[in-house]
């Protein structure tokens, strides 16, 4: 395995809340990590500040062996994705033309629009079951195709690091799990390719990743693979709520009791 990212002693915090202190962190190749925590403890800024877009107030991030700080946004752009938690359309674009943006960064002025960018378009716009809505303009589509958009957009990228803040959102069961089996195909068949996820659902958390980064708030963040973290004690301090573990075909869950 080859570590895509790095952070050392990084302190973070957003609005006056500490999001983590000193936290020092590896994603490697192949791993899909889960960032849990209760609602405003900093899921989202943590992911942002993982790609530039919010500054950390002290500590370093590395990517691929190198400054983020002294990278520019194209560097970035062409190893980093990240999916947004609320996704807003600036521009009456269709979906064909929203997911070939996922290739800007590989393109230039001068070299345009290849075929082997309209081929990792077409490939993402299939993956994501859109192929009959490419020339429908985005935001005449339901909460759930413009999620889809907004994936297949990141696809088509085909970053090293995916960055995802809430995926399953406006998704109904059935393409919750078609993309979460898609996006593990990617890491697996995808040369030195990780995943980070910003998720509520801890049960999702479980059977979907294999590291779980924990923010309890006040800065604490505990870190390790899902069976080291997974813990009735560890899950309950997260949350302050009493859980009660059940096992469902070899699988654990969680439920507030």
């Amino acid at each position: 395995m080859n570590t895509i990212l790095s952070t050392q002693q990084l302190q973070l915090s957003i609005g006056g809340k500490r999001v983590c202190d000193a936290l020092d962190w590896q994603i490697q190749s192949g791993e899909v990590w889960g960032v849990l925590g209760l609602n405003g403890v900093g899921k989202s800024t943590l992911l942002h500040t993982l790609c530039g877009m919010h500054a950390a107030h002290s500590g370093t991030i590395e990517l691929n062996g190198a400054s983020l700080q002294q990278l520019s946004r194209r560097a970035i752009a062409q190893q980093v994705g990240l999916l947004f938690q609320h996704q807003d359309e600036l521009f009456p674009t269709t979906v064909f033309e929203q997911v070939m943006m996922g290739r800007h960064p590989h393109t230039t002025l001068f070299r345009g629009e290849q075929a082997e960018d309209l081929q990792r378009v077409q490939r993402a716009i299939q993956t994501m079951e859109l192929s009959t809505l490419e020339s429908r303009r985005v935001d005449t589509l339901s909460g759930g195709e413009r999620r889809r958009v907004a994936i297949a957009t990141i696809l088509a990228q085909q970053p090293q690091l995916y960055l995802l803040d809430e995926p399953e959102a406006h998704l109904d069961p059935k393409h919750q799990k078609s993309i979460f089996e898609q996006m593990s195909q990617v890491i697996t068949q995808q040369p030195r390719a990780a995943m980070v996820m910003a998720l509520h659902d801890i049960n999702l958390a479980l059977y979907r990743c294999t590291h779980l980064l924990l923010l309890f708030g006040d800065g604490v963040v505990e870190q390790g693979r899902v069976s080291e973290m997974a813990t009735p004690e560890r899950i309950e301090r997260l949350y302050g709520t009493p859980m009660r573990a059940v096992e469902t075909e070899g699988q654990i869950a969680y439920l507030a009791r």
